[in-house]
C-alpha cells in the first residue's frame, strides 16, 4: 500500500483555492481584523490615516497595526521577522490581503505612532469592560524589570564613577613612581638603550596615557551627571537605568501594571525609569479605577510600595489600599523590638511600650513636608527589664502627622490576611506569561516613549490571548461586529 502523497507542485489548478479557505472561522486573526477595522485611528493619534493626492500612496495604518497586533500575539516582534511573515504565513497573507511592506516601513510605523498604541490598548480594555470581564472589586499592582538595549558596561552610576576615578588616581601614582624608579635605574647604569619590557619606561608611559584618557572620560561623565542632577547615565539608551531585580540586576525599565483580579486582565500599564516601586502605587492604580468606572476600589500591592504619602494619595483617589509594612529601620537592623509592638493611645497622645511604660512627645521635626513627633520615656528605659531587647540607651518611637492612614490600613490587613495571596495569584500571572510564554524579557527599542509603545502592544496581546481563552472567539467576534 502506497503512502498518502501531496499534489504535484507544478500542477495547475482548474479552480484556484481561495486564501479565505485557509483561515478558519475561529482563527484569532479574524478578530484582529475586525477589531482594528472598528477603531477610529485618527482619534487614537495614528499618522497618515487620511491620504494626500500628492506623492506615492502610503500603506493604510490599519493594515500595519493589524500586522503588529498579530505579531505580538504570536511572539513575533522584530520588523524583519514581521516582513518575513508577510511572505510565508498564510494568516498574515489573509490579514494584509497579500500586501508585503518592507521591514523599514514596518519599523517606521511603530516609531512614528509610538503614542497611539496606548489608545489601542485602552480600546480593548473598554471592550473587555463591555463583555463584563472585569470584577471591578479588587486591583493588584506590581512591577517588574525588563531589560533595555543597554549593557552594564555602558551604564555608569555616580558612586561607581567616583570610585573608578579614585582608583585611577591611585594607579597613576603607582605608575609614576615606577617610572621615576625606571629613569633612576637607567641613569645609574649609564644605559641609554631602549627597553620594552613590562617595567620599562616606554611601557609605563603608554599605560599612563591610557589610564589618563580613561580617567578624563570618566570625569567628563561625572560632570555631565552633576549638571543634569541624575545619579546614573546610560550611553546606548539614555532613559534606561541600572535596577535591582529579584533574580539579577541589569540596565532595565520598570514596568508597572494594574490587574483586575476577576480574570487577571491588565487594566492599566506604564513604563517608568524610576528605580524601585516606592511612590508608584497611586500613579498606577488611580487611572485603572477611572477606566473601570468605579467610585472606589480596593488595591493590593507588596511591601515594595509601602510609602505613607502614596498610601494617603490612594485614599484621596478613591482607592482602598492593602500594602504590608516592611520591617526596616535602625531598631530592626540591631535586633530590637519593631515599632509595631508599641501601641498608640490616641486620647493620651502617648505610646505604650511592651513593658507597659508610656512614651510621651519629646521633639518635633519635618520629614518630606510631613510633621514628625518623637516619643520617649528617658526615666523608664534605664531601669526597664526589657531594655536589652529594646535599646542601648533610651528608646525613641516616631509618629508622622498622617500616621492614621497606615493604622487604618494595618487594621484592614489584619482582618483580611488572604489579600496577599490574591495579589500573588493575580498580578504574577501576566508577568509570568509575558516573560515566559511570550518571551519578552528584553525591549527591542530605545528611549522611553518607544519602549512604552512596545509594552502597550505586549499588554494588548496578553489581554487578547486571555480573553480568547475565557469567553471564546465567537463571543469576541460578535462583540466587535455589533
Amino acid at each position: 500500500m502506497a503512502h498518502i502523497t501531496g499534489t504535484d507542485r507544478s500542477q495547475q489548478l482548474l479552480l484556484p483555492e481561495r486564501v479565505e479557505d485557509y483561515v478558519g472561522t475561529e482563527n484569532p486573526v479574524r478578530f484582529v481584523d475586525a477589531f482594528v477595522d472598528g477603531l477610529d485611528l485618527a482619534a487614537a493619534g495614528f499618522a497618515r490615516v487620511r491620504t494626500s493626492s500628492r506623492g506615492r500612496p502610503p500603506y493604510d495604518p490599519a493594515d500595519l497595526l493589524k500586522l503588529y497586533i498579530y505579531g505580538y500575539l504570536n511572539r513575533v516582534r522584530s520588523s524583519r521577522r514581521l516582513e518575513a511573515e508577510t511572505h510565508r504565513n498564510i494568516e498574515v497573507i489573509w490579514l494584509l490581503r497579500t500586501l508585503k511592506p518592507d521591514f523599514k516601513t514596518i519599523a517606521d510605523f511603530r516609531r512614528d505612532n509610538k503614542s497611539a498604541f496606548r489608545q489601542v490598548f485602552r480600546a480593548f480594555v473598554s471592550l473587555c469592560r463591555e463583555l463584563d470581564l472585569f470584577g471591578r472589586e479588587l486591583l493588584a499592582v506590581d512591577g517588574t524589570r525588563i531589560k533595555a538595549v543597554n549593557s552594564k558596561s555602558r551604564n555608569f552610576t555616580k558612586t561607581g564613577l567616583v570610585k573608578d576615578i579614585k582608583a585611577a588616581d591611585e594607579r597613576l601614582d603607582a605608575y609614576l613612581k615606577q617610572l621615576d624608579e625606571a629613569d633612576s635605574s637607567d641613569k645609574t647604569s649609564g644605559s641609554d638603550s631602549e627597553h620594552n619590557g613590562p617595567g620599562s619606561a616606554k611601557n609605563l608611559a603608554e599605560k599612563i596615557e591610557k589610564l589618563k584618557s580613561k580617567r578624563a572620560y570618566h570625569q567628563s561623565l561625572l560632570q555631565d551627571m552633576e549638571r543634569s542632577g541624575e545619579t546614573q547615565i546610560s550611553l546606548s539608551d539614555p532613559d534606561s537605568r541600572y535596577q535591582l531585580g529579584k533574580i539579577k540586576a541589569g540596565v532595565s525599565y520598570n514596568v508597572q501594571i494594574a490587574v483586575d483580579c476577576k480574570h487577571n486582565l491588565i487594566v492599566e500599564q506604564e513604563v517608568s525609569t524610576q528605580v524601585g516601586d516606592l511612590g508608584l502605587l497611586a500613579q498606577t492604580a488611580a487611572p485603572a479605577r477611572e477606566i473601570l468606572g468605579t467610585d472606589t476600589i480596593e488595591v493590593v500591592a507588596d511591601r515594595g510600595y509601602f510609602k505613607i504619602e502614596d498610601i494617603e494619595a490612594c485614599e484621596d483617589s478613591g482607592l482602598v489600599p492593602y500594602v504590608p509594612k516592611p520591617q526596616r529601620g535602625p531598631a530592626v537592623r540591631e535586633g530590637f523590638f519593631p515599632k509595631d509592638v508599641f501601641r498608640y493611645d490616641q486620647d493620651a497622645d502617648q505610646y505604650i511600650c511592651p513593658a507597659g511604660q508610656r512614651l510621651s512627645p519629646l521633639s518635633e521635626s519635618k520629614v518630606r513636608d510631613n510633621k514628625r513627633i518623637d516619643y520617649a520615656n528617658r526615666k523608664a528605659c534605664p531601669v526597664c527589664v526589657l531594655r536589652h531587647k529594646c535599646t542601648k540607651t533610651f528608646r525613641r518611637v516616631y509618629r508622622l502627622e498622617n500616621e492614621a492612614v497606615l493604622e487604618r490600613m494595618a487594621v484592614r490587613l489584619a482582618a483580611r490576611p488572604e489579600m496577599m495571596g490574591k495579589r500573588q495569584q493575580s498580578v504574577e500571572h501576566p508577568f509570568g506569561t509575558i516573560k515566559q510564554w511570550m518571551g519578552q524579557d528584553a525591549f527591542l527599542m530605545r528611549r522611553l516613549d518607544n519602549v512604552r509603545a512596545e509594552f502597550s502592544l505586549t499588554a494588548l496581546a496578553y489581554n487578547l490571548r486571555r480573553a480568547f481563552n475565557i469567553i471564546g472567539m465567537e463571543r469576541m467576534l460578535a462583540a466587535v461586529r455589533a
